[in-house]
């Protein structure tokens, strides 16, 4: 039976570094995919406005990748989600899913360095009490290099416990996170196309398969 999987994510590039192999699986799977982005991903940076163009053009193409079956984009300030009240955010994310009843969440970990992905969860989080009748089944948390890995070890760290095989879609996914070269580094940076390959093929071979994404899992509900 298929599902409805939502993903709410802080910057468009966050989903393909994060589970964009896993959404592939899924869209191959039957189920519909929708991204909801909390931010245009570059409003602190003080640039001018066609960059922030180009950032949603990028999401745009790596939504055809993906085949998913709806992006909506907020505009929620980036970098400086923490100075809103957590209400005004929860609320985006309980109408998106009033919308479309998802019974899969994918969101940021809480443990993450950047400050939108911390508030991007407790958002989700919020949205997601668990009430009699809630479409929600299950959230899980992924790992976006270069956030996930800087934060100080004295925060919670990312210790995955789900791993989903991706090795029919790594090349989907590099496919993916190629849309927003703008966003990748040379290597040896952390975010570079040359160490997200290698993450998943880490990912998949601790667990006996070519590539996988890892996941904490939040919450599960089994009915």
């Amino acid at each position: 039976m298929s599902k409805t999987i939502l993903v709410v994510a802080a910057h468009a590039d966050d989903e393909a570094l994060g589970c964009s192999g896993t959404l592939a699986r899924h869209v191959a799977e039957g189920d519909s995919v929708h991204l909801l982005f909390m931010t245009d991903g570059v409003g602190a940076r003080k640039v001018v406005a066609n960059e922030a163009d180009a950032r949603l053009s990028a999401a745009e193409q790596a939504a055809e990748i993906l085949k998913v079956s709806s992006v909506t984009n907020l505009s929620f300030p980036d970098n400086s989600m923490d100075a809103l009240p957590l209400l005004d955010i929860v609320k985006e994310v309980e109408a998106k899913i009033k919308e479309i009843n998802p019974e899969i969440i994918y969101t940021h970990h809480i443990g993450d360095l950047n400050v939108d992905h911390q508030i991007t969860h407790r958002a989700v989080m919020t949205a997601c009490r668990p009430q009699p009748g809630f479409s929600v089944k299950a959230i899980y948390a992924f790992e976006v290099l270069s956030s996930t890995e800087w934060q100080t070890p004295s925060v919670l760290p990312f210790i995955p416990n789900v791993f989903i095989d991706i090795s029919d879609y790594l090349s989907t996914k590099m496919e993916v996170v190629t849309a927003y070269e703008d966003e990748m580094r040379a290597v040896p940076h952390s975010r570079s196309l040359k160490h997200i390959e290698l993450l998943a093929q880490h990912r998949g071979y601790c667990v006996g398969v070519h590539a996988a994404e890892a996941f904490i899992l939040v919450r599960e509900i089994k009915g």
